[in-house]
């Protein structure tokens, strides 16, 4: 696996920068960062119960990735299995969370951990599988090992909303 220092978040303003700026497609490409795709995933999941992202988020990325003049195909754009595996790892990474940390603390940790890892999903998938057209276009099961799911549903007040 390979080593990386993600970039980390000083102050809550840039999640929500980051989550209602993906909503809206006002985000500059380059913010779309692997750590924006982390932050903004957090930010709506615990600020926008709103936002169904297991429903939505597919619709959301692709027209993000439209609205920067990127495109969503066999070859690239939006990965449906890479999305749904972060999304589980995020609601894993949450569901022992402390709901009372900032949220940039909140989301600087999820970056440091195994969750946050870029590689994480190459745990569960091999490469081949995992870089498939199959697994871009659509979710596919792991051959290596079950992906972790969190065993509760967080609500929490103090960010609005819940999981």
């Amino acid at each position: 696996m390979t080593e990386y220092s993600p970039r980390l978040f000083t102050a809550d303003a840039e999640l929500e920068h980051l989550g209602e700026g993906l909503l809206a497609c006002t985000l500059a490409r380059e913010e779309w960062t692997h750590e924006a795709h982390l932050g903004a995933t957090t930010y709506l999941l615990m600020k926008r119960p709103d936002v169904d992202l297991d429903a939505k988020l597919a619709g959301i990325i692709r027209r993000f990735n439209e609205s920067v003049g990127g495109v969503n195909s066999e070859t690239e754009g939006y990965h449906e299995t890479i999305t749904r595996c972060f999304l589980a790892g995020v609601r894993l990474f949450l569901s022992d969370a402390d709901a009372s940390e900032p949220l940039h603390k909140l989301v600087n940790r999820l970056l440091l951990s195994e969750m946050g890892r870029r590689d994480w999903p190459l745990r569960f998938y091999s490469r081949d599988r995992l870089f498939s057209v199959e697994a871009r276009l659509n979710h596919v099961e792991p051959d290596l090992a079950a992906i972790p799911r969190s065993p509760t549903v967080i609500r929490s007040s103090a960010y609005g909303g819940g999981i």
